[in-house]
């Protein structure tokens, strides 16, 4: 899943600082998950926001006619207005249909999406500016409650049969292949003693499996033309390609 963390109060007030009418949008699928991003994080920042606004003397006072869709506040004499969506998917268009009045209504959207969302919302509606909430941070595995651990870095050639389902690439420090930096001790990091060596993890596994032949197997300079080095990537379904 994506793992995000929505920007810091100060940050996010400076990004929506030119605009009046905003409406905080949230995503219902992987930053819900995570806490950063769905319809609760919605309401509490936008509640957050509001107090703000009050503290900084622009008083804003409740709607009670507004839409079942958002919780509406219409702000007095110089004050902002809010409103409140959150759509199942924000990197989909079909889901951000449900918004289409609401984003006409606003000045500018408070993505609480990925980057993905952000994008995909300033796409759709090229008209009105939507703005990020959130830092987009890795591809990540919850561990604990609370807790994400980056497992994926997206780097379009998988090799995790050759590592027993252990990514070298994301979780060494080093993203080495072929067996671990000699650093490590007591199967701990040496750039990080809290994090798990990830060869330390490979050996364990691929011996628990009796598959440590692999070891032995060398793997050759990887060939990153398929993550980030020839621009943005594309995957087109074999049966739609001309």
């Amino acid at each position: 899943m994506i793992i995000g963390e929505q920007k810091p109060l100060d940050e996010i007030k400076e990004i929506i600082a030119d605009y009046q009418n905003l409406l905080i949008l949230g995503c219902g699928t992987c930053v819900t998950v995570c806490f950063a991003g769905g319809e609760k994080e919605v309401g509490i920042l936008a509640s957050t926001l509001r107090m703000a606004t009050r503290l900084e003397g622009q008083n804003p006072a409740l709607s009670e006619d507004c839409p079942e869709l958002c919780r509406r506040v219409e702000g007095v004499a110089e004050g902002k207005e809010f409103m409140e969506a959150t759509v199942q998917r924000q990197c989909e268009y079909e889901y951000n249909e449900e918004v289409v009045d609401l984003v006409r209504e606003a000045d500018a959207v408070l993505s609480l999406a990925c980057g993905i969302g952000v994008q995909t919302m300033n796409e759709q509606f090229p008209e009105t500016i939507t703005l990020p909430g959130l830092n987009t941070s890795f591809l990540g595995q919850p561990t604990e409650q609370g807790v994400w651990d980056e497992r994926c870095q997206a780097c379009g050639n998988c090799t995790l049969d050759k590592t027993a389902g252990i990514c070298p690439i994301a979780r060494c420090s080093k993203s080495l292949l072929n067996g671990p930096c000699g650093g490590s001790r007591n199967g701990q990091c040496e750039i990080d003693p809290e994090i798990d060596c990830a060869w330390q993890l490979i050996y364990d596994r691929l011996r628990a499996l009796g598959k440590l032949e692999l070891m032995t197997e060398i793997q050759p300079a990887r060939d990153w033309s398929t993550s980030r080095d020839g621009g943005p990537r594309k995957i087109v379904r074999e049966d739609l390609r001309l």
